[in-house]
């Protein structure tokens, strides 16, 4: 093991998780929803790119209109996200070696060789990224007005200890938040953009790379169901 691959190891202990969590927003990902701890709600989708520039100019004026029309639908604030990352190559170049093993024919074994070899020396002289689009999707059923400044202050100091979501809210809530949600693809749509809510993996695995990006090459992910998640939420 590599003198790299130990340090972030030790970075991604598990003793050093539970001091973490005391500052993290999210309580519990449920149901492709994920559940803040001061009771609201958040649905992300996972949004595709089209390129703008080459576009005819008839096509850009008709996206712009429709972007227009879909910010000026808006009664609720949004969140786009732009992730970039260096995009990990080695497992395509394990496949493709793996192809080249198994390739009967000379001539595509040479060809599937010479392009593994050109992708390798793409990487090596810069770095390839890679661009991720996300909107987030929020519902807040009350705001922090109603509560007094010393409920406040014990959600800031205590927020593990608020009451537990009762189920039945939670139902309201999660069906007021996927119809904001279809109702955000059908505009993205309407663009020309695939929208797709991620589901309760892709969350998980969406915000593990987020809070552990050095590790998240060398430390994957373990099975989201041996997983406990046991946080209290607190019922607006």
């Amino acid at each position: 093991m590599s003198e790299q691959e130990m340090q972030s190891k030790q970075l991604a202990g598990g003793k050093a998780a539970p001091a973490v969590k005391r500052f993290l927003d999210i309580a519990e990902v449920k149901e492709d929803v994920v559940i803040m701890k001061d009771g609201t709600l958040r649905a992300v989708l996972f949004v595709s790119s089209i390129n703008f520039a080459l576009k005819s100019e008839d096509e850009q004026n008709a996206v712009i209109s429709q972007y227009v029309q879909f910010l000026n639908s808006l009664e609720y604030p949004l969140q786009v996200v732009i992730q970039s990352r260096k995009l990990n190559v080695e497992p395509y170049l394990e496949k493709l070696k793996e192809q080249e093993r198994e390739q009967e024919n000379e001539l595509l074994r040479m060809q599937i060789a010479d392009y593994r070899a050109f992708v390798t020396e793409l990487v090596s002289i810069g770095q390839i990224m890679q661009k991720r689009f996300f909107v987030i999707v929020p519902y807040n059923p009350a705001s922090d007005k109603r509560k007094s400044f010393w409920e406040r202050l014990q959600g800031v100091l205590q927020p593990a200890a608020a009451i537990t979501l009762q189920e039945e809210k939670f139902r309201e809530r999660k069906q007021a938040l996927m119809i904001r949600a279809e109702h955000i693809q059908g505009s993205l749509q309407s663009m020309g953009l695939k929208a797709k809510m991620l589901d309760t993996q892709g969350l998980i695995e969406l915000y593990y790379t987020i809070y552990n990006p050095e590790v998240y090459d060398v430390q994957p992910m373990g099975e989201t169901d041996q997983m406990r998640v046991s946080e209290n939420v607190e019922t607006v």
